[in-house]
């Protein structure tokens, strides 16, 4: 038996996860395309799942299992931005990246 916690975790594993399969079928058939049976672009539902995981975070946080100070969030935002920045340039230098 697991316990809330353990439980969450499997939940944002498989929020992840389903953030990650939707990326996968934007990447394939493009932000814009609606999925047969479906009234939402894959962008549209990228953001679903994103806010999903974000629900289950902040549950864990409210759990006193993660901290998700905004002040320290949005400091560690920011440099995952620069560090992508910074490898996207290196891509570009390599040819790899238009």
């Amino acid at each position: 038996m697991i316990n809330r916690t353990e439980h969450l975790l499997i939940c944002v594993a498989e929020e992840c996860n389903e953030v990650a399969q939707r990326v996968s079928k934007a990447l394939r058939f493009g932000l814009t395309e609606v999925q047969a049976g479906q009234n939402r672009t894959n962008a549209e539902r990228i953001m679903d799942e994103f806010m999903d995981l974000t629900a289950v975070l902040a549950m864990l946080a409210e759990a006193n299992q993660l901290d998700m100070d905004s002040s320290n969030m949005e400091a560690k935002l920011k440099a995952k931005v620069a560090r992508v920045e910074k490898y996207m340039s290196i891509a570009r230098e390599q040819g790899t990246l238009s």
